[in-house]
């Protein structure tokens, strides 16, 4: 006999929020079952986009159902918290959209919560679970590139969408555009170099296309230094054209290089391709699955599906989304003061 599907609530259903409702539905032994989303425009687009889903204007009546296994929540940055001490005192597990919350209480409330309340909490840095940045990754576990000593993470893209109602350009709303997109990529770099302990400090600077409003960081880089001898540097620019990121990691032997090419972020046709150096010869190491994060939120729901049913590892723990809050809120210090910032454990 089979087993029933791992039934999912998602709270939000915005431009996103409705790419993850599609993750759902197409994956293997999941079930969405019902949607809160927060206009009434917006209420509609799911009730036609998902009939057979129950929908609702206010995400406090999703999460009191009792027959719910999992909570997705794709919700505004400063809304974070709200809904996900509502879901995990509701008694459902969490799959929860970076940034973990704008500020370190915020995170650390939600960890004590899941755990008190005996509930899985992951955080959507759904990069790890790509079949190249994965790649990657394994390659280092694996010993490829000897002790790995520097890791680069850059992205090159088009602006920022406005998000509903604006929420994205505002500060207040967002918390910082650090915790927006860089994000994913100090948790790439601290995910590659673990093994030179962890992030200890950062130096970090910024600046804005929109003269007006210094606060919207179009460009950001950073510096970021290990307690084993490692450093990172992170860096943004949202002043350009397409969706073009890269990641290289150098190490005591050798090397790798990753990169990936769309017209928008979300597309499902991207180019990609992995080049390692193993101090001698340049290979391209072979990729089998298409690589994006569309095709990453779908592994992302499955890992969900996977860690209900049988214990397997979360992706990414409550513990990993918040060092990776803690990473971006040095870097903010950093841009304000111009001194370089000691990272909070």
């Amino acid at each position: 006999m089979s087993e029933k599907p791992v039934r999912f609530g998602l709270v939000g259903f915005g431009a996103w929020g409705g790419h993850h409702a599609n993750a759902i539905t197409v994956t293997k032994d999941a079930e969405l079952v019902a949607i809160a989303a927060h206009s009434p425009a917006s209420v509609e687009r799911a009730k036609e986009a998902y009939p057979d889903a129950t929908v609702y204007a206010d995400y406090r009546e999703l999460i009191a159902r009792d027959d719910l296994d999992i909570v997705d929540v794709v919700v505004p940055s400063y809304l974070h918290h709200e809904v996900a001490m509502a879901v995990l005192t509701g008694g459902k597990h969490l799959l929860l959209e970076k940034p973990m919350g704008i500020s370190l209480d915020q995170c650390d409330e939600m960890i004590q919560t899941a755990k008190q309340h005996d509930r899985l909490l992951a955080v959507g840095h759904e990069l790890r679970l790509s079949s190249m940045w994965g790649k990657a990754k394994q390659m280092i576990e694996e010993g490829f590139i000897g002790k790995p000593q520097y890791a680069l993470v850059e992205l090159s893209r088009n602006p920022y969408r406005m998000g509903a109602d604006g929420w994205r350009y505002d500060i207040d709303r967002v918390g910082s555009w650090v915790l927006e997109e860089p994000i994913h990529f100090f948790d790439l770099a601290r995910w590659y170099l673990e093994s030179s302990g962890q992030p200890e400090r950062i130096y970090a600077t910024a600046n804005s296309r929109q003269l007006e409003r210094p606060e919207l960081q179009d460009n950001f880089s950073a510096i970021m230094h290990f307690s084993g001898g490692s450093y990172a540097v992170v860096s943004q620019t949202l002043a350009a054209f397409e969706h073009h990121q890269t990641a290289k990691i150098t190490g005591t032997k050798g090397a790798l290089w990753a990169s990936w090419s769309g017209a928008m972020d979300r597309t499902r046709h991207p180019t990609f391709q992995l080049r390692a150096f193993d101090g001698n010869e340049v290979t391209t190491v072979p990729i089998e699955k298409p690589t994006g994060e569309l095709f990453e939120l779908e592994d992302q729901i499955a890992r969900m599906v996977d860690a209900v049913r049988s214990g397997t590892p979360l992706h990414c723990t409550g513990e990993d989304g918040r060092w990776s809050v803690a990473m971006c809120l040095a870097a903010e210090e950093s841009i304000r003061t111009g001194e370089t910032v000691s990272v909070s454990n």
